[in-house]
């Protein structure tokens, strides 16, 4: 997709990114509120009313689908907005920034599949969920950093967001390649040719939005009867946005990308993932018992969260800066790096997303996906936070006074 380049220093400002991370966070805490009032709606006298209003249909689709299908696909937009910035005009602009996030976000996908498989390998079925504890849910676990405050290195953060980025572009792949149902050649074709007509406005040089967004809702409209999942549509207009390359100015009023970004983000942050988590992490836990835990689906998602994803991330980033293929991110001790290791096995959005797919046709297999997500991730939040609020800060480096 074509790019505009202006001419700027090289040094990019902290004070997008830390606007950034502070809108992340809110959204985290709203976001697990959310979770939580599900939890008690879905186990209280509501819960018939409560599940019964999500299978409630609004035209031709159920309300649970028109959250998980059409809200979510904005959700999905944001994602490729941010990866396509980070890639060509920020952190992940070069490969040395991308090694050590890029390295950790493929550990942190690899490990947690194979302990996945390791648990499910004898259940042909309960196979299909792999990829449920490959995924880090950014908003919850910048949530739990924003509660730690100035304990954790602002270098951290930025790991954390750029491997979570990463995460994300591997979570999009593996939906798309793996978790999709029959396909529709005719509606792939009707895709196929909105999608051309997109990149025709972006290389004619087209920056209002409008066009961009009304043909991004018929492409939409063509993923969902296609077979690949209708969020996809999200990230495929994102890569026809226009950017404008802005080095040093991160906020540039003028480019699309970064408009349609920052008009979307506060909607997904505070409205459109806590609907998600509310419609998505009820579960009832009536007849439920210790012994239902040790379920493979639910014991290889929550060991896939909390095991998996601090062996991947933590190992694989301990194995970089062995290799001196790249430094530990700045100011932070190895015990810290361990701490966000940890909640990066937070996977509640992208997890759950993925098991509401892979077991769309068993409710009692997306139920006891629902368990083990938020098992995994309650032990990954409380852990990873004990660790970094336990963790001794990098010494300080003295500065010599000059005579």
């Amino acid at each position: 997709m074509t790019t505009t380049k202006v001419h700027a220093p090289l040094r990019r400002p902290f004070s997008a990114l830390r606007r950034l991370l502070h809108n992340e966070a809110g959204g985290g805490l709203v976001l697990m509120a959310s979770a939580a009032l599900a939890l008690v709606v879905a186990n209280s006298p509501y819960a018939e009313a409560y599940f019964t209003t999500l299978e409630t249909y609004l035209g031709p689709l159920t309300l649970l689908h028109w959250i998980n299908d059409a809200l979510m696909a904005v959700f999905f937009l944001l994602v490729g907005l941010e990866i396509k910035r980070e890639t060509l005009d920020g952190r992940l602009r070069t490969w040395p920034d991308r090694i050590l996030p890029g390295i950790a976000a493929l550990g942190g996908m690899l490990m947690p599949a194979l302990v996945y498989v390791a648990v499910n390998r004898h259940s042909p079925e309960t196979l299909r969920g792999w990829a449920i504890p490959a995924a880090t849910d950014i908003a919850f676990a910048l949530g739990v950093l924003a509660l730690l405050g100035s304990r954790v290195p602002v270098s951290l953060k930025v790991f954390l967001t750029a491997l979570a980025i990463i995460d994300d572009l591997g979570a999009v792949v593996i939906i798309a390649a793996f978790y999709t149902a029959d396909l529709s050649l005719p509606m792939l074709g009707g895709a196929t040719l909105t999608l051309a007509a997109l990149y025709g406005l972006n290389r004619a040089g087209v920056a209002r939005l409008w066009p961009y967004l009304l043909l991004g809702v018929v492409l939409w409209v063509f993923m969902l009867q296609s077979g690949v999942h209708a969020t996809i549509a999200g990230v495929l207009l994102a890569l026809a946005i226009p950017l404008r390359l802005s080095l040093g100015t991160p906020d540039d009023p003028t480019s699309p990308l970064h408009i349609l970004e920052h008009a979307i983000h506060p909607w997904s942050s505070f409205l459109i993932l806590p609907i998600f988590g509310f419609a998505n992490a009820g579960v009832s836990l009536a007849g439920f018992e210790p012994a239902m835990l040790l379920d493979p689906v639910t014991l290889g998602v929550a060991l896939g969260l909390f095991v998996g994803k601090q062996l991947g991330v933590f190992g694989f980033v301990l194995g970089v800066a062995k290799l001196g293929w790249a430094a530990r991110p700045a100011h932070a001790t190895w015990p810290q790096v361990y701490g966000v290791a940890l909640l990066c096995g937070i996977g509640f959005t992208m997890s759950l997303f993925i098991g509401l797919l892979a077991f769309a046709a068993s409710p009692a297999l997306e139920a006891k996906t629902k368990i083990g997500v938020l098992a995994g991730s309650v032990l990954c939040m409380a852990a990873g936070a004990l660790v970094l609020r336990l963790a001794p800060p990098a010494p300080s480096v003295a500065v010599p006074r000059r005579s």
